[in-house]
């Protein structure tokens, strides 16, 4: 234990302090340790970043972290907790810190919540096609006479949410938290998920099924499902394929899950209809077609806690530094047994 008051580091994105601990929080933190909010760190190397972790009980972690690894934790004598405020710690947070000891905390849950409501949201608005009709709306304002006495009940009679069948490929917290979000709607709720049983699914408002029979069956198809050696190129051509005429894919999790050419050759024939705010690569090439079709919708992986909702999860962070400081358990701890199967 340090001599004088405890020692918090921050190591993230020049920045993204002011945006996580705004006011009331940044005070908070300062109060009970010693912290600075102005220069997290972002590179481990340096002596100046080897005399303040020296003194860390706590590092703060986000966006922009190196990794945490052995020779870094050598530096780090009195380090007791990674509290990462953000998502997944696999990127950053290496095997020695849990061989370690050290206990990990993540804002996973946090940042599970916009997610689903943007997740939420989509179903809705393509459930009713109402993206594709504002669309539609738009390229033809040039004769805007074809609206006048539109018989809308003949011309989009296939449209609306009513006893839509919504597939949800990955029980995860974002998973889970769609399918509460959709229970107030009247939607046939499936879900596909290796290590859900039938009571499991029920408790969520939705039916268990093998992912092969969701693609076949759903009217949009959301996937929730981690990055892993398993996961990758899960949503082939034979299962896009077997989706429906007419059906959506919803792509909040990650770019690598779908089979990137196969998903481009399908929505060129305008078959499907696709929201994408994960693709892979990343940032789609200036010459892809998904730029320009009507029937996709691309986001640049916004998903997730943006702009105010960074708090949240600086909220969540927070509380967690007060614990540790205080040599109390964690509320949202890591397993490292279940990092190969979890995001």
């Amino acid at each position: 234990m340090s001599a004088g008051p405890p020692s918090v580091v921050l190591a993230m994105y020049p920045g993204l302090p002011a945006r996580l601990f705004p006011s009331g929080l940044g005070d908070r933190l300062r109060a009970a340790a010693e912290t600075d909010l102005a220069a997290p760190l972002t590179d481990f190397g340096t002596d100046e970043a080897r005399a303040r972790l020296e003194r860390a009980e706590v590092l703060v972690t986000g966006w922009g972290c190196p990794l945490i690894d052995e020779p870094v934790l050598r530096h780090a004598p009195r380090l007791r907790a990674v509290v990462h405020a953000a998502g997944s710690v696999k990127g950053h947070v290496g095997q020695a810190v849990f061989a370690r000891g050290i206990a990990v905390s993540s804002a996973a849950s946090a940042n599970a919540l916009p997610v689903a409501e943007y997740t939420v949201a989509m179903i809705l608005l393509t459930g009713k096609s109402v993206l594709a009709l504002a669309h539609e709306y738009r390229t033809r304002k040039v004769d805007l006479r074809l609206y006048q006495g539109r018989d809308g009940h003949r011309d989009y009679g296939d449209y609306g949410n009513y006893g839509r069948t919504v597939g949800l490929v990955g029980a995860s917290r974002i998973g889970r938290r769609v399918a509460e979000l959709l229970a107030p709607f009247d939607l046939d709720v499936l879900i596909a998920d290796p290590y859900l049983d039938d009571r499991g699914a029920g408790a969520l408002g939705a039916r268990l099924v093998g992912v092969d029979e969701l693609f076949a069956a759903a009217d949009i198809v959301s996937l929730h499902a981690p990055a892993t050696d398993d996961t990758r190129g899960m949503v082939s051509a034979a299962r896009l394929a077997a989706m429906r005429d007419g059906a959506t894919l919803i792509n909040t999790a990650r770019g690598s899950l779908v089979d990137q050419g196969a998903l481009v050759a399908e929505l060129a024939t305008g078959r499907l209809s696709a929201v994408l705010d994960v693709t892979e690569p990343e940032v789609v090439p200036a010459d892809s077609v998904l730029w320009d079709l009507p029937n996709v919708i691309l986001t640049p992986h916004v998903a997730g806690a943006l702009g105010n909702e960074l708090a949240r999860l600086g909220a969540y962070a927070v509380d967690e530094v007060l614990l540790a400081l205080a040599g109390r358990p964690l509320r949202h701890p890591v397993d490292p047994e279940l990092l190969a199967i979890t995001a």
